[in-house]
């Protein structure tokens, strides 16, 4: 009898240790899984059943660490991720460069979740104020939410539209066209049948899912910022509307390879304008000829002689005056040497036969045939 109570208490000491590893167990098994699972999500499924143990009771260990951001007061910063960089190389830098509090702590969240295997090279806006769950997630789109869109000075509005498939753009060419070619209420639209000539050559910052009609009225407005008062005033003085004007500055930078001999080539064609004579100017030719199949391009080159007998309002070369309306949207380089033109006696000018883009100028017809190539 006086060894039982020995043995009744080891017994209950064993029996306790029993327990208390059995309740450890189904903490690590259970408890601490599904705590990680209601504060950080699933765990990605490709862990294995260690794995998951041991980075969920991880992220229980950081605990606000992830949740909680940096600094409320964060300012937006460009994090650039490349290609086929590493998970620790990137936990580091945001570590480094003041966006997560802990690479560790965020390292372990990407594991635990499966974001590690889908992060995207490319260019982000992130900020302090956003917590690691957050920046984790950001780093899984690399698609802005806004598109750079350009449109190159001497583009005709077709041509527009079909930059738009690879712009990022949900707009469609048809799309763009037909808002194109509605009227708007603008001042300088004033007799205008479409929006050809205005619709302003820049480099736009433009929201990825903008409308068709918002993103026209967008290069609308922008050309309306760069019509000046003296703009309009040297189109008045010149005995110009705006409308001419832009028509005139059109055909003045499809002839341009050279910014500075705009002014050069738009004092030719006032001089012809002026006197009655006819513009012939290849571009309104290659306009009204429209797209070339053989040559991909809207824009024919070189011209053949019956070429230039096309019959339409925008040939140059067999109606006097203007063409009926711009043939391409031209840049405030063209419109300014419509406005401030040189002052020169020439009526003629052809391309020299070096290739460098640049004109000869000259006063008579005979000087013109002179300046031929050889």
């Amino acid at each position: 009898m006086k060894n039982q109570k020995p043995k009744t208490l080891f017994l209950f000491i064993l029996i306790s240790f029993f327990f208390i590893i059995i309740a450890c167990v189904l903490i690590t098994v259970f408890y601490i899984p599904s705590q990680a699972a209601w504060t950080y999500g699933a765990p990605s499924p490709a862990l294995t059943f260690s794995q998951r143990i041991q980075y969920s009771a991880q992220l229980l260990w950081y605990d606000g660490t992830l949740t909680r951001p940096l600094d409320v007061n964060g300012v937006e910063q460009t994090f650039t991720v490349e290609q086929g960089e590493s998970v620790n190389s990137i936990a580091s830098r945001l570590e480094m460069v003041g966006l997560v509090r802990d690479a560790g702590a965020f390292r372990a969240y990407l594991i635990y979740s499966g974001l590690d295997t889908t992060i995207q090279s490319g260019d982000y806006k992130l900020s302090a104020a956003m917590s690691a769950i957050n920046i984790a997630r950001e780093l899984q789109d690399a698609t802005p939410a806004e598109v750079t869109f350009v449109i190159l000075p001497g583009w005709r509005m077709e041509e527009i539209a079909a930059s738009l498939p690879t712009s990022g753009l949900a707009i469609t060419p048809d799309e763009f066209l037909a808002a194109a070619r509605m009227p708007y209420e603008y001042d300088f639209l004033q007799g205008a049948a479409t929006t050809e000539g205005f619709l302003f050559p820049d480099t736009y910052i433009v929201p990825r899912d903008v409308t068709v009609n918002l993103f026209v009225h967008g290069l609308l407005r922008n050309f309306g910022l760069h019509l000046t008062p003296d703009l309009i005033n040297e189109y008045q003085r010149a005995g110009l509307t705006v409308y001419e004007a832009v028509t005139l500055a059109s055909l003045v930078e499809r002839e341009a390879v050279q910014d500075e001999e705009k002014p050069l080539i738009a004092s030719v064609y006032l001089n012809r304008y002026r006197i009655a004579m006819k513009l012939d100017a290849d571009p309104t030719v290659q306009y009204a000829l429209g797209y070339n199949e053989s040559q991909q391009s809207w824009w024919t080159s070189p011209l053949a002689l019956n070429d230039l007998q096309v019959v339409s309002p925008y040939n140059t070369y067999l109606n006097v005056g203007l063409p009926p309306a711009p043939i391409a949207n031209p840049s405030l380089e063209a419109l300014q040497a419509v406005a401030f033109p040189a002052q020169t006696t020439y009526f003629y000018f052809r391309a020299r036969c070096d290739g460098s883009g640049f004109h000869d100028f000259s006063e008579t017809f005979d000087e013109h045939l002179q300046n031929g190539c050889q």
